[in-house]
């Protein structure tokens, strides 16, 4: 029996974190990869899409976007432009030229006052403007009509980019201590994961919208506890409220994603301390 012909990969904004790793997967698996980068492709203009080569690949993926959670809320139409109205043109194209659209969201969509799981189909209600340009660019690609893949995810990390777990180990070896908000709870997510997880959808057919994250859950304390005792254990993790730590976008307290739609198709997601862990271990000092 031939091997299955592998996906033509349209990659835009592979030199973002998840970018990256989207990026290195195709390498490995020897995928047939173009990329486009900000600012030579940006999404916000209708020239750039149209020029994309859609006709000439399978699938899209599309890890450009706005987010800046804070920074949204003095520029929320620069988010949306970027989140929604960007997002919803790509759609059009892909639709029209007939490949898929792998678009990534957040937990952020959902309010975060639930204390189960929230399922794929729970009903959107947005707390800020981030939320709400994600939001927007999910109503775009449902009213698109083209193949799609909705991919939700939450608290991303990587051994590169701006992220939680490089900023714990940082503040963990040059801190005797570090507080930490205890009542926000989600599920981590590795990009590398993600990125494989969003390859393996794409490979048996997925399509619709799917939660992917690692597996289990934990608050920002609980995962600031597992990078930092891995990095310095002498350094105190402190549990404080999100009331301690204002900032000008709101957070869901509560942002458990389910993720067993996921893991029917394959299997079970690989555990946040497992994950987290792998990823500490190959950090430069800083």
């Amino acid at each position: 029996m031939r091997p299955p012909v592998p996906p033509r990969v349209l990659l835009l904004g592979a030199d973002g974190m998840l970018g990256r790793a989207w990026h290195e997967l195709a390498v490995r698996q020897g995928l047939p990869l173009t990329t486009r980068l900000f600012p030579a492709f940006d999404l916000t203009r209708p020239e750039h899409v149209q020029a994309l080569p859609l006709s000439a690949v399978d699938v899209v993926v599309n890890c450009t976007g706005w987010t800046d959670v804070d920074g949204a809320e003095t520029r929320e139409a620069d988010a949306t432009a970027l989140n929604g109205e960007g997002v919803g043109r790509l759609a059009e194209a892909c639709r029209d030229a007939g490949c898929m659209l792998v678009q990534y969201s957040t937990d952020y969509v959902f309010s975060g006052d639930a204390t189960a799981p929230y399922a794929v189909d729970h009903p959107r209600a947005p707390l800020g403007a981030y939320a709400r340009s994600k939001a927007v660019g999910e109503e775009r690609i449902e009213a698109a009509g083209a193949q799609f893949l909705l991919l939700r995810t939450s608290w991303l990390y990587a051994p590169w980019g701006n992220n939680f777990v490089r900023t714990m180990a940082r503040l963990g070896r040059s801190k005797d201590s570090v507080k930490v908000v205890s009542d926000q709870r989600g599920r981590p997510t590795s990009a590398e994961h993600l990125a494989a997880a969003s390859l393996a959808l794409v490979r048996r057919g997925a399509r619709g919208t799917l939660h992917v994250t690692d597996g289990g859950e934990c608050s920002w304390y609980e995962l600031a506890r597992a990078v930092i005792e891995r990095v310095n254990p002498a350094c105190a993790v402190t549990p404080c409220l999100t009331a301690e730590f204002p900032r000008p976008a709101r957070r869901p307290a509560y942002s458990v994603l389910d993720i067993s739609a996921t893991e029917a198709l394959l299997g079970p997601m690989p555990a946040w301390q497992e994950q987290v862990a792998g990823v500490v271990a190959r950090l430069p000092v800083e």
